[in-house]
């Protein structure tokens, strides 16, 4: 048997889950399927009446696959919690139902996100496979990212040439010069508040305060964070405050509003205004 299999398994969708955002190494394949490469681990996904197939997996990846998917937490509490706050997250929640936020490798993500900044998802997929193409290991059809000793190696100019991520190059070069020099990991950062932490992400060069919310959010740090890019910006003002609203207050109202949940439902919002907006309006 080349895969394995989790049985009951609930609030889940592949489409949801890969394509709201939170990551870039995983595509639908020909056959529908979603396919990538998770921390070396390649794998597939198939997932029909409550049965998850990971097909290219092997029984002693089963821990992994757990963790990474989430799969050991149980998201109908959290819907739960959130459900009847306000009328457009529960929408929301009716339409990203299947959510799950991944629990990535914090190097990856970190690099990934600075590749991130002012760039569409198209390009983004592209510098972060090339990252991985160049600097990481080869494995069965398919590359794994690198890490910081394998990545720290790049120049400035080697990495615009191989990724063609202009300024975001040197970015990483720096990033990687400074995890050179002291550790910092998802243990190292759940150990402290949520504003230490992302103190400390923001301290190196080409991560700022979204940024840094989107680390902690998707390397499994903690969801007690609401990224806010141009986009949801658009959506919070436009649902929420119905006039400009500054970070600050933006940030403040999410802490208030949807609680220690709301990174969860910054996922819930996002994915379902990026596609159904004007049914949110309507709501107004």
């Amino acid at each position: 048997m080349n895969y394995i299999e989790f049985k009951n398994v609930t609030d889940f969708s592949p489409e949801a889950i890969f394509d709201c955002g939170q990551c870039f190494r995983w595509v639908k394949a020909e056959d529908g399927l979603y396919k990538g490469v998770a921390s070396g681990h390649f794998g597939k996904i198939e997932f029909n009446n409550g049965v998850l197939k990971i097909h290219g997996a092997s029984e002693k990846d089963r821990d992994f696959w757990t963790h990474y998917l989430d799969l050991e937490r149980d998201y109908g509490e959290i819907k739960k919690s959130l459900k009847g706050i306000d009328p457009f997250l529960d929408a929301s929640i009716e339409f990203g139902g299947g959510i799950r936020i991944l629990n990535q490798e914090f190097f990856e993500t970190l690099i990934s996100f600075i590749l991130s900044a002012n760039n569409n998802i198209p390009r983004i997929r592209g510098c972060v496979e090339n990252t991985a193409k160049f600097y990481g290991k080869q494995g069965d059809g398919y590359y794994s990212f690198p890490d910081v000793v394998a990545l720290s190696i790049a120049t400035e100019e080697a990495l615009s040439d191989k990724l063609h991520a202009g300024y975001r190059c040197r970015y990483i070069v720096n990033t990687c010069k400074q995890l050179m020099e002291k550790t910092v990991s998802v243990d190292v950062l759940k150990e402290m508040t949520v504003s230490e932490a992302r103190k400390t992400l923001c301290s190196f060069m080409g991560v700022g305060g979204k940024v840094a919310d989107c680390i902690l959010l998707f390397s499994g740090v903690t969801a007690d964070v609401f990224p806010v890019d141009v986009w949801v910006k658009r959506v919070m003002e436009e649902l929420y405050f119905k006039r400009t609203a500054t970070l600050k207050e933006i940030e403040e109202f999410s802490k208030e509003h949807f609680g220690s949940l709301r990174g969860f439902a910054q996922q819930y919002l996002f994915y379902y205004a990026r596609e159904h907006m004007d049914d949110l309006r309507n709501m107004i």
